[in-house]
């Protein structure tokens, strides 16, 4: 739905924006009527991340998610967009994915451009019921504590606010501003992965509101999160009167961990350790079956597709030719990988915050972890910039989580001037 707020207050954007020249050179002070816009937000933005952390919502806790995705739904059709609730219908089976995920909310406004941009955040945490007792929200100093407010409910806020703080503006010179908010992406968004790819190979520009890191910064690059599962079958029997009658799933297994721990390229990021393992059920049983489990990290989806292959080869070579030996590999997060369109996305930002007298740093080498930014990376057609969010620390921690109040204006100010600057043209996509 196109926004209806009144039209001066965006005059004097367009005047601001004009002075500039939407060119770097000229970028040196803020423009001054989104700043104050920024500015007014402040108290809202706490307000919302009060109400959002008011709702437990742990990723396996799918009525809870369900509550804060009608907060969230109804926040977005306030604002004037086209929103709805989004079950999670095409669900990727991981090894741990619940029967049930989370759903997701999506909205999408509609302006007077042709720019397409996504804003993606997710509303689940970690945490399980009962612990917001522990973490209430409440500030102290120049923090905002709570349940799950750095990772990622803050984000959530983030761009129901950049929102809120456009419309101030009536600044509709985008084609379509989407929003997705996930509801299961601390358990690797099996219900939503798909969706996110989706809709961000439709996008000229993609933003993700995670956080923006105690150093402020903007993330290109993330690792890629694998893990693989290795299975040996062999055969029990007495271990004492008769071992030579079993087939030792331990003793193959213990081989299998062996000749494929030397998988891992870490000059070229790709790591395979094994972490998982489990043989037998007693002392004088020869163990008819055996389980390992890896954890894998990978710069680009290709050494993914590489290292599969090599598991899968590598398992023919048998310790016990009488052993039955299998291997599945999942890609639980492909890697985000800066592109040449993102850096230069990123470097504007950079410029935007040089405006506040704010330094930036641009992160381009992934240095671990995981983001939903690379579900919407895999076919995207633009830049994908993750770490919109605001600074923090302490994310999945049972006492410490918290946001830096202080980042609240100067990162709603990058952010509506990111999307201001794609949607007229004054921002490069390649």
């Amino acid at each position: 739905m196109p926004f209806s707020a009144p039209r001066l207050p965006v005059l004097r954007a367009c005047v601001a924006l004009a002075l500039l020249g939407g060119t770097h050179a000229a970028l040196a002070a803020p423009v001054a009527a989104v700043h104050e816009a920024a500015q007014a937000q402040r108290q809202g933005m706490l307000d919302t991340m009060r109400d959002l952390v008011g709702i437990e919502s742990g990723s396996k806790d799918v009525e809870g998610v369900e509550r804060i995705a009608e907060l969230i739904r109804d926040r977005l059709k306030a604002l004037g967009g086209k929103a709805e609730i989004l079950p999670a219908t095409d669900v990727f089976r991981l090894d741990d994915t619940p029967e049930k995920v989370g759903p997701m909310v999506h909205a999408e406004f509609k302006g007077k451009g042709d720019r397409k941009i996504m804003l993606i955040a997710h509303m689940d945490t970690v945490y399980r019921n009962g612990m917001l007792k522990d973490q209430p929200f409440r500030i102290d100093g120049d923090k905002a504590y709570g349940l799950g407010i750095a990772d990622d409910k803050h984000g959530v806020a983030m761009i129901l606010h950049t929102i809120a703080l456009l419309q101030k503006l009536g600044f509709d010179d985008f084609g379509t501003l989407t929003v997705l908010i996930n509801g299961d992406e601390e358990i690797s968004s099996p219900g939503a992965r798909s969706t996110i790819t989706r809709l961000g190979a439709e996008q000229d520009a993609v933003f993700s509101f995670e956080g923006g890191g105690a150093e402020p910064r903007l993330t290109l690059a993330t690792s890629g999160i694998g893990a693989a599962y290795l299975t040996v079958q062999g055969k029990t029997s007495h271990a004492g009167s008769r071992p030579e009658g079993g087939v030792n799933a331990l003793y193959e297994l213990a081989h299998q961990v062996l000749q494929l721990d030397d998988l891992s390229k870490p000059e070229a990021g790709l790591k395979l350790n094994w972490t998982v393992a489990q043989a037998g059920t007693n002392r004088n049983v020869i163990p008819g079956q055996a389980t390992a489990q890896a954890d894998a990290r990978a710069l680009r989806v290709s050494d993914f597709d590489a290292l599969s292959r090599s598991l899968e080869e590598g398992i023919k070579n048998k310790l016990l030719p009488d052993s039955k030996v299998s291997v599945k590999f999942e890609i639980r997060r492909p890697p985000l990988e800066a592109t040449p369109a993102s850096r230069a996305l990123a470097r504007h930002g950079v410029e935007i915050y040089k405006e506040l007298d704010l330094p930036l740093k641009v992160v381009d080498r992934a240095s671990g972890g995981g983001t939903d930014a690379a579900f919407a990376a895999l076919k995207a057609r633009g830049p994908v910039i993750e770490g919109m969010g605001l600074s923090g620390f302490g994310a999945h921690s049972n006492d410490a989580e918290y946001i830096r109040i202080d980042s609240i204006v100067p990162r709603l100010y990058l952010a509506a001037r990111m999307i201001m600057d794609v949607s007229q043209g004054k921002a490069p996509l390649k």
